[in-house]
C-alpha cells in the first residue's frame, strides 16, 4: 500500500532539503571564500557561458524535433524553442528535471497521442544524455592515460564501481526483458536511422558541449583554473548529479559535487562552489524566454505541434534496412 503525500508537504521537504545542503556546503565549502569569488566575477565571460547556454537550448530543441519528426509527429522550430524554454523552467522549479518534460509531452500530444508525444521527449532526452556520458568518458580515459593532471581520490572507487555494475544490469534487462528490449530496439530505430544519425550525434554532442563549456567560462569568470581535461572528465559528473530527485532544480547536490569533485584537479572546494553557484545562475537567467514565451504562442500552436497520421512508435516505415 503506497502512501501518498500531499504537494505542500513534498514541497516543504524539498526546500528544507535544499536548505540543509545550503548550510551544509556553507560550512564544509567555506561559503565565504566561495561568496568572494562570486563578488569579484567577470562579467564578460558569464554572458559569454549565457550565450552558450542559450545555443544549447537551440540545439536541444531542434534534436527533439528531429527525434519526434522519425515518430510522425512534426514540430515548427518556433515551437519546438518556445516549449522547450517552458519545459526548462518548469524543470528548475521542481525535483528531478523530468516533469517539465512530461508538460512538453503532454502539449504536443494533439493527434498522434500521449504516448508517442511521451517516447519523442524521452527518445530526445536520452539522446542527450549519451552526448554527455560520450565526453565524460573521453575525459576519463584522457585523464587515465595521462596521469597526473587529475589527482583520483581512493573514495571514489566505490560509487564509480557501483554505477557501472548498474549500468551492466540495466544493458542486461534491457537485452532480456521482452518489454524492455523492444523500447530499446525503438530508441535506436528513432535516433539512428541512415537519413538523420549524423543529425543526432552533432546534435547530441553539441548539446554537451555547450553545457560543460559555459560550466568551464563561469570558472573563468572567477579566475578558476580548470584545465580541459578536468572540464571533461569532471563536469559531466557535477551536471549528472542534478537528476537527483532531492531538491529542487538541482541546485544543493550540483555544488555539491562540484565542492567534492574540484579538489581533484587541484581546486578548492570554495572554487567549485562558487563555479556551480556562478553556472547555475547563469542558467537561471537564460532560461527567463520560457517564462513569457507561451504568451506569443499562436492558437494553432495551442493546439499542439502539427502531426502525421499513423505515427505510433509500432510503424513499420522504419526497416533493418533504414537502420543499418
Amino acid at each position: 500500500m503506497s502512501i501518498a503525500f500531499p504537494p505542500i508537504v513534498v514541497r516543504l521537504t524539498q526546500i528544507a532539503i535544499l536548505l540543509a545542503l545550503a548550510v551544509l556546503l556553507w560550512i564544509a565549502a567555506d561559503g565565504r571564500a566561495a561568496l568572494s569569488r562570486l563578488q569579484d566575477a567577470h562579467l564578460g565571460w558569464l554572458v559569454g557561458a549565457g550565450a552558450v547556454l542559450a545555443l544549447q537550448t537551440i540545439l536541444s530543441a531542434q534534436r527533439w524535433r528531429v527525434t519526434a519528426a522519425q515518430l510522425g509527429l512534426h514540430i515548427s522550430a518556433g515551437a519546438a524553442l518556445r516549449e522547450y524554454y517552458l519545459a526548462q523552467v518548469v524543470n528548475q522549479s521542481l525535483p528531478g528535471g523530468v516533469v517539465g518534460d512530461a508538460n512538453r509531452a503532454v502539449r504536443s500530444r494533439s493527434e498522434v497521442g500521449l504516448v508517442v508525444a511521451a517516447q519523442a521527449v524521452l527518445f530526445e532526452r536520452l539522446a542527450g544524455q549519451l552526448g554527455l556520458i560520450a565526453v565524460l568518458v573521453t575525459g576519463l580515459s584522457v585523464s587515465v592515460a595521462m596521469p597526473g593532471v587529475l589527482v583520483w581520490p581512493q573514495w571514489l572507487a566505490t560509487p564509480v564501481i557501483v554505477v557501472l555494475c548498474l549500468l551492466a544490469v540495466a544493458g542486461g534487462l534491457i537485452a532480456m526483458v521482452p518489454g524492455l528490449r523492444r523500447g530499446g530496439q525503438a530508441f535506436w530505430a528513432t535516433v539512428w536511422t541512415r537519413n538523420i544519425r549524423l543529425q543526432q550525434v552533432a546534435l547530441s554532442l553539441g548539446t554537451a558541449l555547450c553545457n560543460v563549456a559555459a560550466f568551464a567560462l563561469c570558472a573563468v569568470a572567477l579566475n578558476v583554473a580548470m584545465p580541459w581535461v578536468a572540464v571533461a572528465a569532471l563536469v559531466p559528473l557535477i551536471l549528472f548529479a542534478m537528476v537527483l530527485p532531492v531538491s529542487i532544480g538541482g541546485w544543493g547536490v550540483r555544488e555539491g559535487a562540484a565542492a567534492l569533485l574540484f579538489p581533484v584537479m587541484g581546486a578548492t572546494s570554495a572554487e567549485g562552489l562558487a563555479t556551480s553557484v556562478a553556472f547555475g545562475l547563469v542558467f537561471l537567467v537564460t532560461i527567463l524566454p520560457g517564462v513569457i514565451a507561451p504568451l506569443f504562442a499562436s492558437n494553432k500552436h495551442q493546439k499542439g505541434p502539427r502531426s502525421l497520421r499513423g505515427g505510433a512508435l509500432n510503424q513499420t516505415h522504419i526497416t533493418k534496412k533504414e537502420i543499418s
